[in-house]
């Protein structure tokens, strides 16, 4: 018995005709687990169901694969799995139009969220992780479509 051909949504692959297209490459765990969120979870469309997994998020795209060592193209560097932890220096932030509606219709689809959103002034935001730990901000501008910045904290001050 074979195995069945990966999916492949070529319309939907990240290929510009010209100029440049930015994508968001993830190393995950499990393909399949991290393939299940971005599209069941956040709504995302399979493109290329593994090697990689492509999945379309509106008008972006999630890369996704395991970790693993140098290549030719990359001589010297491993991907390497992402530790959760409380630091971080990347990540991906999700602009919505109804923070409220895609709060609660995520958080029943199992997203796991660090808070409720929370009115910040220029915007409404609150954070979540994915299947690997990954930070997911997810705002909607409010005051900022006003000319309302974010406050600064006393610590972004210069002095």
């Amino acid at each position: 018995m074979t195995e069945p051909a990966p999916r492949t949504d070529v319309a939907n692959l990240p290929s510009p005709a010209e100029g440049i297209l930015v994508t968001l490459f993830l190393t995950v765990r499990k393909i399949a687990r991290s393939r299940d969120f971005y599209s069941r979870v956040l709504g995302g469309t399979v493109v290329l169901d593994e090697n990689p997994c492509i999945v379309k998020l509106s008008n972006s795209w999630i890369i996704m694969n395991p970790g693993g060592p140098p290549t030719p193209d990359k001589p010297g560097i491993s991907v390497v799995d992402y530790q959760p932890g409380d630091t971080t220096s990347i990540f991906l932030n999700l602009r919505v139009a109804d923070i409220q509606s895609c709060y609660e219709d995520w958080k029943t689809k199992g997203a796991e969220f660090v808070t409720p959103p929370i009115d910040r002034g220029a915007e409404i935001r609150c954070y979540m992780r994915d299947p690997d730990g990954y930070l997911i901000e997810v705002g909607q501008s409010t005051g900022l479509l006003h000319g309302k910045l974010a406050e600064k904290r006393p610590e972004d001050l210069p002095g």
